[in-house]
């Protein structure tokens, strides 16, 4: 069952478009990868799946769907006079000391962190706080928009197991935003290619061929050699 349908979707200037004629649609328990360079439209696309920017065309949701949204990042003074257990209370009324607990587990931190200033935990565990924020209503649905743009090498890969378990743990529909190939393979059933419109929709490993990401990409040789050598490096191991 779709649970989303988007049609003809246009942002912007119609002589500029950010995003321009988009056509996808997005099943029950699919996780979705949405990738394209800088600039492309794709954290643009999320403000309109979530209905904060004006278009044109049309965005679908099924009947009753909680979205849930984890941003790339969330500027925070580090000494702010906020802790983990107060940021989460933020939420209301589903910020029950119970429910944070469960989310927790989840996003496998340590009770202990409730205590920690939101200032000073590490970048990788303010983003599986953002995570766990984003989970405390049961949402249908969750966007992530480049979760891991701020976290070291070694964070990355655990913050992905970690999506992916809640994916699988909570039957949760996932839209996608990265720019780590690797993990598309990996975690996506299927991958929009976007560069103001779009130039591929499919499994990744039918879509992910070097005339689409040409297509894609254009001439950032680099992007191609990094991806080449990482996937030849995991193949080897």
């Amino acid at each position: 069952m779709d649970i989303l349908k988007v049609t003809e979707l246009t942002i912007g200037k119609a002589s500029s478009p950010i995003v321009d004629k988009l056509t996808f649609s997005v099943a029950q328990g699919e996780t979705l990868a949405i990738i394209g360079p800088n600039g492309a439209g794709k954290t643009t696309l999320f403000k309109a799946l979530l209905g904060l920017t004006p278009y044109s065309g049309s965005v679908e949701w099924a009947p009753n769907m909680k979205i849930g949204y984890v941003p790339q990042r969330m500027e925070i003074e580090t000494d702010i006079p906020l802790t983990v257990e107060e940021f989460f209370r933020l939420r209301g009324s589903v910020a029950t000391p119970e429910k944070v607990h469960e989310i927790l587990n989840y996003i496998q931190l340590d009770a202990s962190i409730l205590k920690s200033g939101f200032g000073e935990i590490s970048v990788g565990q303010r983003q599986r706080i953002l995570v766990g924020w984003s989970i405390l209503d049961n949402p249908d649905v969750l966007l992530f928009d480049e979760p891991t743009a701020d976290v070291d090498i070694f964070g990355q890969e655990s913050i992905y197991k970690m999506i992916s378990h809640l994916h699988e743990t909570l039957n949760l529909t996932i839209l996608l935003i990265s720019h780590d190939l690797n993990v598309v393979y990996q975690y996506a059933n299927n991958v929009l290619c976007l560069n103001h419109q779009k130039l591929c929709y499919g499994a990744p490993g039918e879509m992910l061929q070097a005339e689409h990401l040409q297509s894609l990409y254009g001439g950032e040789r680099g992007f191609y050699a990094h991806t080449h050598e990482q996937n030849h490096s995991h193949t080897a191991s």
